[in-house]
């Protein structure tokens, strides 16, 4: 179960106020919970006399998803070989699921078949259904954006369930949730959605969430939240809790907003979302007073991005965007939220208030980054991080196997980062790895790889094609010329397997 910490308090007033009746005049307004209005929309019994027939029909089609990881927790000396060896360590989890489809595919979140520092899939998934048969199943795709990720187990003939329009859910609906909390197996709880379309402050395309105070723990996620049809009106996904258990406060990804994403992970269709390339920051109180504006309305431009779409369409540091598209960005609907769900390619119009003008901006949409990229601009060097073991591709694959390394293209705020000069360019090693010759031999997160055999590296398709040639010439190392903070560049020969 993913977690949002907090604690939430109400003050109560009472005792003070007094209520007068009087008899109403002729032709005023009937009250909201005026007895005969209330009995046309409430059934006598005020609610489902048993939740059991529904219940029996769905439960067949969620499962128990659990989850196995090694995890590397560090390195130890061995003192006879005098070599360096990892400690790891296998991590269990897991969470809930439901089958789409008769021949096994199963939808669930990303968090829950997630592992190690990195968020890398785990080694092992196995999907239990009700009937207690297991099945080991196979990661089709994973989306960290949305979280999400689609399953598949070889099995035909089997128990499936349909997306609801999550878009006709209202406040106040009924709705039963099925899942596996605190390892107790499948397990059945029912309550209302407390509201919808929820932003949390969170940003990106999928900061709207389905609220519900049916009752959610650790293991419910990636479980259905189903609608009195018997349709999936949402994935269960996290909860808000001073204690880390159910209060009342959970959330569900809308059917609407997984669909789209769930048919293209089924479909092995490619995930794009909208990219400014801008980094932004809220009109708080304190901000809104500086520039003389109302607070709450429209988002101040930090950061841009060179060569992305705010750049080209002139948007400047210190601009305050206020509408995207003829949308008003507001704390409900943020620019991240507009932006991300414009298809890349599209142009749209952006307003912005600049030295107290308004202006008019055209911004041809981009494409979003992977997560893993975007990750870059906020570079740590000191966030100790182990080699990805899923690597997206095939330089990323190169350079992991034969160097032990993960890497990525030097921007200016890495670099800044790393302590270099911002004009750096080069690839910065995200982790190296223990067992590799660039780990025994000092190489860390951080280091900036300038060139290779004396060429200069720009990217990772040119790092990867140095050390493939290298191989293919019967070299067993390559020249790694390595930037480090506070010091001049050093050249290291690094051994290739």
């Amino acid at each position: 179960m993913r977690y949002v910490y907090g604690i939430t308090s109400a003050l109560l007033a009472g005792g003070t106020a007094l209520a007068l009746v009087t008899q109403s005049p002729v032709g005023a307004q009937v009250a909201q919970n005026e007895k005969s209005e209330i009995a046309k929309v409430v059934p006598r019994s005020g609610a489902p006399e048993s939740f059991a027939d529904l219940v029996e029909q769905l439960q067949p089609a969620v499962v128990n998803i659990s989850t196995k990881q090694e995890v590397t927790l560090g390195v130890r000396l061995n003192p006879f070989a005098g070599t360096r060896e990892p400690i790891t360590q296998e991590q269990q989890g897991g969470g809930s699921g439901f089958l789409i489809s008769a021949d096994g595919y199963i939808v669930t979140n990303n968090h829950v078949i997630s592992g190690g520092p990195r968020g890398e899939a785990v080694n092992q998934v196995t999907v239990t259904l009700t009937n207690q048969k297991e099945y080991k199943a196979t990661i089709v795709g994973r989306d960290v954006a949305s979280d999400l990720a689609l399953l598949k187990i070889d099995a035909t003939g089997l128990p499936f369930v349909k997306f609801a329009d999550s878009r006709t859910a209202r406040v106040g609906d009924w709705v039963v949730a099925i899942g596996n909390p605190l390892g107790l197996g499948s397990t059945v709880t029912a309550g209302i959605i407390s509201a919808v379309q929820r932003n949390l402050g969170s940003g990106g395309a999928y900061d709207r969430y389905i609220q519900t105070d049916t009752a959610i723990n650790r293991g419910n996620s990636g479980g259905p939240l189903f609608d009195l049809q018997g349709n999936v009106v949402g994935i269960n996904n996290m909860l808000i809790s001073p204690v880390g258990a159910n209060i009342g406060v959970n959330f569900a990804i809308p059917a609407d907003a997984a669909m789209p994403v769930i048919n293209s992970l089924r479909s092995g269709e490619k995930i794009e979302r909208g990219y400014l390339g801008i980094g932004i920051a809220p009109v708080d109180e304190d901000l809104a007073a500086a520039l003389g504006l109302p607070k709450d309305r429209g988002e101040f431009v930090q950061r841009v991005e060179d060569n992305q779409a705010a750049a080209k369409a002139g948007l400047k540091r210190g601009d305050v965007v206020t509408k995207v598209n003829g949308k008003d960005v507001t704390p409900q609907q943020t620019l991240s939220y507009i932006v991300s769900n414009t298809k890349p390619g599209t142009q749209i119009p952006v307003e912005v208030i600049r030295d107290g003008k308004t202006l008019t901006l055209n911004a041809v949409v981009g494409t979003r980054p992977p997560e893993s990229e975007l990750a870059g601009s906020n570079f740590d060097p000191e966030d100790e991080q182990a080699v990805p073991e899923d690597p997206t591709g095939a330089a990323d694959k190169t350079i992991q196997e034969v160097l032990g390394l993960s890497v990525q293209v030097v921007t200016p705020d890495i670099a800044r980062a790393v302590g270099v000069d911002a004009a750096t360019k080069g690839l910065v090693i995200g982790a190296a790895s223990a067992n590799s010759d660039a780990g025994r031999k000092g190489l860390r997160r951080g280091d900036v790889i300038l060139s290779v055999n004396r060429a200069p590296v720009l990217t990772n398709d040119a790092l990867a094609k140095a050390v493939t040639d290298a191989k293919k010439a019967g070299r067993d190392a390559v020249l790694l010329e390595i930037l480090r903070r506070g010091g001049p560049s050093a050249f290291i020969a690094i051994r290739v397997k």
